[in-house]
């Protein structure tokens, strides 16, 4: 079996492995905040074990915006710290870290008002240039462009003429942010880290002292229970922050506050533009972003106390979304448009004690790192682009001041899985093409979402030509892809292939519906399951599809809740 791969066997022999020997550090949360705690650790040479209830990205690290940006808002705030430690990541992701991953997208901010606005806005934004621009460690990304309305208009014809008067152009970064976090973990585990997702932490283990020196682990995926003992126990549940810190009994700890923020997308073709927008809202900003053949548009900012793992779009949230966008479009969008959404929630770290909640909308999204209970270190807060500098930081407060210095972080010049050979590659893509008699923009569209490891698939696809080809139903997707999802990526469901190793079920109408059974077909093959256990696995996933529909039907968040709420679960006997 390969170091790196994530998939069922290994996830089997790392729950076992961390059970029969102690770890230095145990981390609870895969998301991306987790993912690059453990990736830290595991560089510093410390034995790591990473676990988490759901699949990997499950939560709030599959439903972002996907940018990967310094934060306009966050200058509009002026926390210049803020935005110039995001931009400094985002340098890094896209040039050193993940460039077959993070990709620079231009943005046009819109005008509204002659006069006043353009210098203003361009103080504003150049300054955004400037910090970028400072320490970068390569080319950086152009600085910003000025448009007179009738370039807004040859640029984003889509746009109303009354809707801007002039605009300001500028460069940020995309992801897909479930795949970065799945490359994470799986450059972690080539550092030696223990992985498992499905693997929940039901209580924290404590010495004589009190100390929190473990936890016992569940599988979800059979009910069996093991002890995992830690030198160091660091928590990155991110919205499930409180109820890890309740496992320790601590009247300490952070208090963290749900946000919901959703998407919505849309057809390419429904949009006649070549750049994203961007909008202030009452409440937040509102991106217009591009993808290959769609758009991405959101998002919201609302409170959210309900179940935090099915968070789910309202009829409501998509005409909010809606509302927002068609103040500058010539032909509105209407809800028949919207082919996808998503709901996320963001943990926002919440100052002061309880009772004294703040607005979520003026939450700082800094993070913070505290001992939670003796053993127990607790991060919560930050944003997708600063993942890796809240990774050192965790990691710094676990090990203590002395051994971080003797030992520090160096994953500023550790690449992910995928990074190291990718601009040499797509620079043969042609050639690449040539060899394999695929199409060059497949062997480019591979390439940007595997990096190097594209060649591992081609070789694959050598020896079994049938894996080259596309899945019917689902065409943007080799059927390779979909093996490698369970031999390489540690998808253990239907709903892991359809939700996060691709996006079928928001980039298709159908959700992917059409694709679901060869999917789960191609799958079985891997995983062994029998034709009951693939028809079950098709009908979970139409479950929770029929649900996530139901509920975008409803304004009332409590019933679109309790219409989502546990549909589609492949685990609920041992959910809770």
């Amino acid at each position: 079996m390969p170091l790196t791969s994530l998939n069922a066997q290994q996830r089997n022999n790392d729950l076992r492995a961390m059970a029969e020997h102690p770890v230095d550090v145990l981390v609870i949360g895969g998301g991306i905040t987790g993912a690059g705690i453990a990736l830290d650790a595991a560089t510093r040479g410390l034995s790591t074990a990473i676990i988490d209830a759901q699949d990997w990205a499950q939560g709030t690290s599959s439903r972002s915006s996907k940018l990967v940006h310094g934060g306009l808002r966050y200058l509009m705030q002026l926390n210049f710290a803020l935005v110039a430690e995001a931009l400094k990541e985002r340098d890094l992701l896209m040039h050193r870290l993940a460039p077959h991953l993070v990709k620079p997208i231009q943005f046009m901010y819109p005008l509204t008002h002659k006069g006043w606005e353009r210098p203003f806005v361009a103080t504003g934004i150049g300054m955004y240039d400037t910090l970028a621009h400072v320490g970068a460690k390569a080319e950086s990304l152009p600085i910003q462009r000025h448009l007179s309305a009738a370039g807004v208009r040859k640029t984003f014809p889509a746009m109303r003429d009354d809707a801007a008067v002039g605009a300001i152009a500028y460069w940020d970064g995309r992801v897909d942010d479930a795949r970065l976090t799945l490359d994470l973990v799986r450059t972690a585990q080539r550092y030696g880290a223990l992985a498992a997702n499905r693997a929940a932490a039901r209580n924290l283990v404590r010495d004589e002292s009190g100390r929190v020196v473990g936890a016992h682990v569940e599988d979800l995926t059979t009910g069996e229970t093991r002890e995992v003992r830690a030198k160091v126990v660091i928590s990155a549940a991110g919205v499930w922050t409180e109820p890890v810190q309740d496992l320790a009994q601590s009247e300490t700890g952070l208090k963290v506050l749900a946000s919901k923020g959703i998407h919505i997308v849309v057809p390419k073709e429904r949009l006649d533009g070549s750049t994203g927008i961007i909008l202030q809202t009452e409440k937040s900003v509102l991106f217009i972003i591009p993808w290959d053949n769609y758009w991405v548009i959101g998002t919201t900012d609302t409170p959210y106390e309900r179940d935090l793992a099915t968070p789910t779009a309202t009829r409501e949230d998509v005409e909010y979304v809606l509302e927002h966008a068609n103040a500058i479009l010539r032909d509105p969008l209407t809800v028949d448009d919207v082919i996808g959404t998503w709901a996320g929630l963001r943990p926002l770290v919440q100052p002061g004690t309880k009772g004294e909640a703040t607005p979520s909308t003026k939450i700082s999204r800094e993070h913070s790192v505290v001992e939670a209970a003796p053993g127990l270190f607790t991060i919560a807060g930050g944003k997708l682009t600063t993942y890796r500098v809240m990774g050192k930081d965790a990691v710094d407060a676990a090990i203590g001041k002395k051994a971080a210095k003797e030992n520090p972080s160096i994953t500023e010049h550790v690449a992910l899985l995928g990074a190291q050979g990718w601009s040499g590659l797509m620079n043969q893509s042609e050639h690449l093409a040539q060899r394999t008699g695929m199409e060059q923009v497949v062997v480019e569209r591979l390439l940007n979402r595997y990096g190097d490891e594209t060649l591992e698939m081609l070789d694959t696809v050598a020896e079994h030509p049938e894996l080259g080809e596309p899945v019917p139903g689902a065409e943007q997707y080799l059927k390779v892809e979909i093996q490698r999802a369970a031999t390489h990526e540690g998808a253990l469901d239907l709903e892991d292939v359809m939700c996060r190793r691709t996006h079928l079920n928001y980039e298709q109408r159908d959700g992917g519906s059409a694709a679901a059974p060869e999917i789960a077909r191609i799958m079985g093959d891997v995983l062994g399951w029998d034709e009951a256990e693939r028809a079950r696995q098709v009908d979970l996933y139409e479950q929770m599809r029929r649900a996530e529909h139901a509920a975008l039907q409803e304004n009332d968040e409590d019933t679109a809740q309790r219409l989502r709420e546990g549909a589609g679960n492949p685990y609920p006997q041992q959910q809770g």
